[in-house]
């Protein structure tokens, strides 16, 4: 059998789509017979406070699904405070140095990255090691920060940003790069590096479409992820015109909106959105079988970031609203998931939403089976891990 290390910043049961991609990859893994370790910090995203089982740790070992799970200290923020979150980054990242520098690790180590600081840190040691080096490339920083507003082109952190991120690429054995667009960018500045992509397919073991049509109710569109800046819930419950629509709009998740966002629901601009909090993957699933619709959005085109609520929905049959540019776009429209509106044009996602309106739920049903149905073989992970294995990436 053999030994892989995976290094990530997230991992359950913190909640988001990043901790969901690690976890999925670490099975995977798993099930084509490698022993896998992952190294993680102490549980506490998104919250920014260590869960109750952490609490009092400064580093744990666990068994989790065959998988052996390192978590290790760290200061736990989510403050706007640009210092304590940089305190935040810093905890984590000096626990990852003194790890990857007295223990012993396998030969093949997978590094996602962002954050940037905490795959410099684990480069730098691992190619100091001689390890096999898998760069795992989930979205272009600083790249997405300056699209996003949250850095500015040109300034001291953004060149110090653009350092790491050349690196890291450098320094790797091979990457992995979640789309198109993140590879176009790695081969544009080092064209010889070996380049592979790892779309972010999920694995739901379900044979058949387990969606429930609710007759004679309104048609129930769900977002479920992140409340934070790159999604923009917040300006989307603002923005979107649901008065007069056969439309509500349903909530999941939590972060650094959703205080604004509980506070709209209660105005009369909110009375068709609901919210529901933060719920596990399980449960979530579970509860939107009754649901119809996928709302993908971001707050602006961010280059190379597709949003893996593509697949993880599609996968499970339901249709798509995407309002987010980039190549998600071109991934809903060539398999005729749903419906794309213009990013950042609200009077195209309203447009679509009156269009949505109109459906009645015996066709909404039919297109749910269709997509369930053809995402099997095209959203396929297993497929996706078969050809990287047969390349030696892991």
């Amino acid at each position: 059998m053999n030994d892989i290390l995976i290094i990530s910043n997230y991992y359950p049961p913190e909640k988001g789509a990043a901790a969901n991609r690690i976890e999925q990859l670490a099975k995977k893994l798993h099930e084509k017979n490698y022993s896998v370790t992952v190294v993680c910090p102490l549980g506490n995203y998104p919250e920014g406070k260590l869960f109750p089982e952490y609490k009092g740790k400064f580093s744990l070992t666990e068994n989790k699904d065959s998988i052996t799970v390192k978590r290790l200290w760290i200061y736990p923020s989510i403050s706007k405070n640009l210092f304590i979150r940089l305190l935040s980054v810093l905890s984590f990242t000096l626990s990852l140095f003194f790890y990857l520098s007295f223990k012993k690790t396998p030969n093949k180590v997978i590094v996602q990255s962002p954050p940037l600081l905490l795959s410099f840190i684990s480069v730098f040691i691992l190619s100091l090691k001689k390890k096999k080096i898998i760069l795992n490339v989930s979205d272009l920083w600083p790249l997405a920060a300056v699209e996003l507003k949250a850095l500015k082109k040109g300034s001291f952190s953004h060149k110090f940003s653009l350092f790491l991120e050349q690196y890291i690429y450098k320094k790797a054995t091979l990457i992995l790069g979640q789309s198109d667009e993140i590879l176009t960018h790695i081969k544009t500045l080092f064209p010889n590096k070996n380049c592979y992509l790892y779309r972010n397919f999920p694995d739901h073991k379900i044979e058949n479409l387990n969606l429930i049509s609710l007759e004679n109710q309104p048609i129930r569109i769900f977002y479920a992820g992140l409340l934070g800046i790159a999604q923009g819930i917040y300006e989307l419950c603002e923005k979107i015109e649901l008065d007069g629509l056969n439309i509500e709009l349903h909530l999941f998740g939590n972060g650094a909106e959703k205080k604004q966002i509980e506070e709209l629901i209660l105005t009369e601009k909110g009375k068709n959105i609901f919210f529901h909090g933060m719920l596990n993957r399980n449960d979530l699933h579970e509860k939107l079988k009754s649901f119809d619709i996928a709302v993908v959005p971001l707050k602006t085109r961010i280059y190379g970031s597709v949003p893996s609520k593509i697949f993880e929905y599609g996968s499970l049959g339901f249709p798509i609203l995407y309002f987010g540019g980039g190549e998600g776009e071109n991934i809903v429209e060539e398999n005729n998931l749903g419906w794309v509106a213009s990013v950042e044009d609200y009077n195209d996602l309203n447009n679509k939403l009156k269009l949505i309106s109109n459906l009645d739920k015996y066709n909404l049903n039919l297109m749910k089976k269709r997509i369930f149905e053809e995402t099997k073989e095209v959203f396929n992970l297993d497929n996706q891990m078969n050809y990287l294995i047969d390349k030696n990436v892991f």
